[in-house]
């Protein structure tokens, strides 16, 4: 019984230690066209409910973000109607997306 609530243990501390790997840096574009997202244009998509999020498309990746105010409540500005998206997004595509 003692040798079980060990394994248990083991098992739970190598689970939890899983749960601290750092992953990828994802403010990086890893693309053909690789560059920092800072430097890519931003269109803004809106979502069923009217709010709004930001949007990038370097026709092989896509890149989506909820816009929030500064107090991390969604911005539903109006911008365009439900289930579209606004803006120059795709500018400075480096691959032609058919969509």
């Amino acid at each position: 019984m003692r040798a079980t609530k060990s394994v248990v243990l083991l098992a739970a501390v190598l689970g939890m230690s899983a749960c601290t790997e750092i992953g990828p840096d994802k403010t990086l574009d890893r693309g053909i066209d690789d560059k920092h997202l800072s430097q890519l244009v931003a269109g803004i998509w809106i979502d069923p409910e009217g709010c709004d999020h930001w949007i990038i498309d370097d026709g092989v990746e896509g890149y989506l973000s909820g816009r929030l105010d500064d107090y991390g409540k969604p911005i539903c500005s109006g911008a365009g109607l439900p289930n579209t998206a606004v803006g120059p997004f795709k500018s400075g595509s480096f691959i032609v997306d058919p969509l």
